[in-house]
């Protein structure tokens, strides 16, 4: 399900780090990776040369970092608008998943100082890992799937299937809130869900591959219990579904009114103490 991976490097952050522990997790050791580096082309003439020697450095060092089979690893260096770039990487390797890292900015902030990771997200329909500056990436081990009965969430309980199959003592959580905007909230309940409930169906769809699964409920705002349970839990990885709102004649744009709305996905990157791999369904 995962087998071809791009990693898109800036020289900072922990994205590196997430791809290693990535492939750690046997269902992924045998993917392909490729290593983009994007030169911004809004530098100055003056500082194009400069801009490549010093990119180049940015992806022999993470590519060195990696410590790969060099038949699994290729590196991209272009010169563009980042997100843009991305993206269209992301469409001509066919990648399965984009890993990049994030300053984890709030949603103002993000489209202010032209967040490129924010924008990725909005414009590709690729499941994404973002991985911010301030966090302490850990093997995978614990991962935690927001589960509803949105097709996005579903598709987020496959991923985590697929990469805690081969895990031994892997543990899948499973976290249904039920949204109460006022603030109100409860303390998040572990239970053993009814068999045609939608966590009762979760588990059972882990139980095929083995995998144990633990299921919680509670209330409150969505993005708040997620990151806190995430927090309390000790979750290496967490799954967010995200529903592609953007009309069909505008795929190609930015969804302005999402990225300063009170987005569950956007809070949730924000917010989240661990990575987090944010994923939507193609319509």
């Amino acid at each position: 399900m995962i087998e071809k991976i791009l990693l898109a490097v800036s020289g900072l952050g922990h994205a590196e780090e997430m791809l290693k522990a990535l492939k750690e997790v046997p269902s992924i050791q045998s993917a392909k990776v490729t290593v983009l580096h994007v030169v911004n082309a809004k530098s100055a003439a003056s500082e194009m040369t400069e801009k490549w020697e010093e990119g180049g450095k940015i992806l022999a060092n993470a590519i060195q970092s990696l410590n790969l089979d060099p038949s699994q690893v290729s590196s991209i260096l272009r010169q563009g608008d980042p997100k843009d770039v991305v993206c269209k990487v992301a469409d001509e390797i066919d990648a399965d998943l984009i890993i990049m890292g994030s300053r984890g900015l709030k949603r103002l902030q993000s489209i202010l100082s032209n967040s490129v990771s924010q924008y990725v997200f909005q414009l590709s329909s690729r499941p994404m890992l973002l991985v911010k500056d301030d966090i302490y990436v850990k093997r995978i081990n614990r991962v935690m799937v927001a589960i509803d009965n949105s097709e996005s969430a579903k598709h987020c309980l496959s991923l985590a299937l697929f990469l805690l199959r081969d895990i031994p003592g892997g543990q899948l959580f499973l976290a249904n809130v039920n949204t109460d905007l006022r603030g109100k909230s409860s303390e998040a309940t572990e239970i053993t869900p009814e068999k045609n409930s939608v966590l009762g169906a979760a588990v059972a769809e882990a139980e095929k591959y083995g995998i144990k699964a633990r299921s919680f409920i509670s209330s409150g705002k969505p993005g708040e219990e997620i990151c806190s349970l995430a927090d309390k839990l000790n979750i290496d990885l967490l799954l967010l579904g995200s529903p592609d709102r953007r009309p069909s004649v505008a795929k190609s744009f930015v969804d302005i009114d999402r990225l300063i709305g009170s987005s569950l996905s956007d809070y949730v990157r924000v917010n989240a103490t661990c990575p987090v791999l944010l994923a939507r369904t193609t319509s």
